[in-house]
């Protein structure tokens, strides 16, 4: 039994009815004809059901068989076991509801005159257009498969479902309307003689689909129009080969260009933008085919014409522009990502439909410039440095340490991607500017991703701009190098001294001063733990290079304090300004802000800050409230300060940390995306914080024990301090 079930249905298709599919498939007809919008996996459903269809296996005798071969032709003999790749009647129900459905629009229009007439057949012949060609996608199986073989079988009246659309429309459109509607475009053409001004659009869609009613039904695979310039030429070529003489070839030719091509430009126009915009409302990948195809008919017709391309070029940089204006606006947030994406869609075409044109390239080039330094990111933020500023963070994104880093072959494409754009950055200058002051901080912090991939992206900027443009970029990658030499060195230097050793890890980098952007140090007074490590280099830097000065950056400076008065021993990993605050007290318990001021001669505004941080932190305990701190505020060490782990950074941003605090002493319980909200709307006016810093300090709170997460509710937190 199960043998025989098997040699009935060798390959294991289903047995699909047409009944199961057409209603859902009719439905979805309906949609398309009607012009609605339809998703991408609507069309798929509607172009899955088609295809299911045509593979279905249909036994001897059943409805949609066709196993005939035609009278007088020797064909292959139908397979023995009754299954077949079926679609007439899904053929015939496709050209039944064309058929019903012209015959429905008919009734609108049979009575209309003039330009009434006009606008009606023109209007329903562009939505009938495009609507067909929607249909021949989701039909492209059934054409790839049946209508072909059937076709190379001799089968007559059998079309691919575009042309079939065509010819219904001729029969059942065309042919009822066509009287009326010739005499209304001769009448308009006749007022626009004597000096009047028509609507030529209504001439040029009459024109445009009596040219793709041009059919050829012996070629049942054509799309539609032969009455095209494009055959004509080629017929002319052909009779010149076949019996005319070759000295009549290029007057023939240049004759045929002018009547068929230079005399309808305006119509080549229109329909090049019209392919353009069409671009918005592909319904499918053969449709997307279709139109570059004919975008680069277009354009290999037009360029016959001596300055014919003039216009289409300017179509085409004025359309790659709107598309670019109306993309940012859509997404600003991936600002770059979304140039680099129009960029690429349009340089496709370029390549593919206008065969790489240096004319379409520049179209290409003039366009993106256009929209990259003039857009509504740039004109909201009332700035043209705006571009610059946003891809310079975008190549710190890629450039920094993180979690998401692509691999290097990944990251060296990207970086390649980068130049796209940059090339089209009018101020290069600025951009220089923002990218210098994220390098250092990069190189300063040792937040690179890979030296390879720093060292790759200043040689593309070279390349593109020149040694000035990047010389002091170099020079600081070249620091950081010599830096990492020098420490060695300095190492070496104190295990050869007669002197102490030093009782610290000490270790330096040296910046030249004209090229980093660094401020100079504000005033500082060094602890006396520090002061032995500070004496002892300045000395072995000054024999070393003598007549060179060291400024030191003390605000940028960091290290690791070790701690000795606490239940347990912590590593606090310090900025210099914190360490030189917390040595204070080795020697007093409790000091006074104004105390610590004169002790460290740092700024008050940026003492209090720091301040601020420690008390936060619980290293530090005050009676007055850390965000009214006094120069008579007393301050003490907490004793019994304690933390889940035992190296714990307290150099980190605390703008955004003070602000949790401050909404969650108030909210008391907080939904996490409530609390990034208000932390964004607090801090906006002075900076804007990136939610990955607003999450650390979250989890910074969290370990101190100033938040927690609240059992049961997903995302919620709630104030403990």
């Amino acid at each position: 039994m199960a043998g025989s079930q098997r040699s009935q249905n060798p390959h294991g298709l289903k047995q699909i009815g047409l009944d199961q599919i057409w209603d859902d498939l009719k439905s979805g007809i309906k949609h398309v004809y009607a012009r609605q919008s339809m998703a991408r996996n609507r069309y798929m459903e509607l172009y899955t059901h088609v295809y299911n269809y045509c593979t279905s296996v249909h036994q001897s005798g059943q409805s949609g068989q066709q196993s005939r071969t035609p009278a007088g032709r020797r064909g292959p003999k139908p397979p023995t076991g009754g299954a077949q790749f079926v679609g007439l009647e899904l053929y015939k129900r496709l050209k039944d509801f064309l058929k019903q459905y012209l015959v429905n629009l008919l009734t609108d229009g049979q009575d209309l005159l003039d330009e009434q007439v006009l606008t009606f057949y023109t209007k329903q012949w562009e939505d009938y257009q495009f609507s067909s060609k929607v249909l021949n996608g989701v039909c492209a199986y059934l054409n790839r498969h049946w209508v072909r073989r059937e076709c190379d079988e001799g089968t007559k009246g059998i079309y691919e479902i575009y042309s079939l659309a065509l010819i219904t429309w001729r029969d059942n459109l065309f042919r009822p309307l066509n009287k009326q509607v010739t005499n209304a475009v001769l009448k308009l053409i006749e007022r626009e003689r004597h000096g009047e001004t028509i609507n030529t659009r209504l001439v040029s869609g009459v024109i445009n689909c009596y040219v793709e009613l041009g059919l050829n039904e012996d070629d049942p695979s054509s799309k539609g129009p032969t009455l095209s310039a494009e055959s004509r030429l080629m017929e002319e070529q052909r009779r010149v080969q076949l019996y005319l003489h070759e000295s009549t070839q290029d007057i023939l030719a240049k004759k045929c260009e002018k009547v068929l091509i230079e005399k309808h430009l305006e119509i080549f126009h229109y329909e090049f933008q019209n392919l353009l915009d069409d671009d918005k409302n592909d319904g499918s990948i053969q449709y997307l085919n279709y139109r570059t195809g004919n975008l680069g008919r277009m354009y290999q017709l037009v360029s016959r014409i001596q300055d014919g391309l003039g216009e289409l070029k300017n179509l085409l940089e004025t359309h790659i522009y709107n598309q670019g204006v109306s993309a940012l606006v859509r997404d600003p947030k991936i600002y770059v990502q979304t140039i680099l994406d129009v960029h690429k869609k349009y340089h496709a075409l370029v390549m593919t439909a206008f065969s790489n044109d240096s004319g379409f390239v520049a179209a290409l080039d003039k366009a993106c410039g256009r929209f990259i330094n003039s857009n509504y990111i740039t004109k909201t933020a009332n700035s043209s440095s705006k571009s610059p500023e946003l891809l310079a963070k975008y190549c710190d994104l890629l450039l920094k340490k993180s979690s998401k880093n692509p691999e290097e072959a990944e990251l060296e494409d990207t970086l390649n991607q980068v130049m796209i754009v940059f090339k089209y950055i009018e101020d290069k200058d600025v951009f220089q500017k923002f990218y210098s002051k994220m390098l250092a901080k990069r190189l300063v912090q040792h937040m690179s991703a890979s030296d390879d991939a720093e060292a790759s992206m200043i040689s593309k900027l070279k390349q593109a701009c020149g040694f000035e443009y990047t010389s002091k970029l170099q020079r600081m990658f070249q620091d950081i190098s010599v830096s990492k030499e020098l420490n060695d060195q300095f190492k070496e230097h104190l295990k050869k001294s007669t002197e102490d050793q030093l009782d610290i890890d000490f270790s330096i980098q040296v910046l030249s001063s004209g090229s980093w952007p660094f401020q100079q140090s504000c005033s500082f007074s060094l602890p006396q733990e520090l002061e032995r490590s500070f004496q002892r280099f300045t000395c072995f830097y000054g024999n070393r290079h003598s007549g060179r000065k060291l400024n030191w950056l003390y605000q940028m400076s960091k290290g690791e304090i070790v701690t000795n008065c606490f239940k347990n021993r912590y590593t606090l990993q310090a900025s210099t300004f914190q360490m030189a605050v917390l040595l204070q007290f080795n020697s007093s318990d409790e000091l006074t802000v104004q105390q610590l001021q004169e002790s460290t001669q740092i700024k008050m505004d940026t003492l209090v800050q720091v301040l601020q941080i420690l008390l936060k932190s619980k290293l530090l305990v005050s009676e007055d409230d850390e965000n009214d701190l006094q120069p008579t505020s007393t301050l003490s060490i907490y004793f019994q300060y304690k933390y889940k782990k035992l190296r714990v950074n307290i150099n980190a941003p605390m703008k955004a940390e003070a602000a949790v605090v401050r909404i969650m002493k108030m909210r008391k319980i907080l939904k996490h995306q409530q609390l990034l909200a208000e932390v964004f709307n607090q801090l906006s006016s002075r900076f804007k914080p990136r939610v990955p810093v607003i999450k650390k300090c979250i989890d910074i709170l969290i370990e101190k024990e100033y938040l927690e997460r609240v059992d049961g509710q997903k995302d919620t937190y709630s104030y403990l301090a």
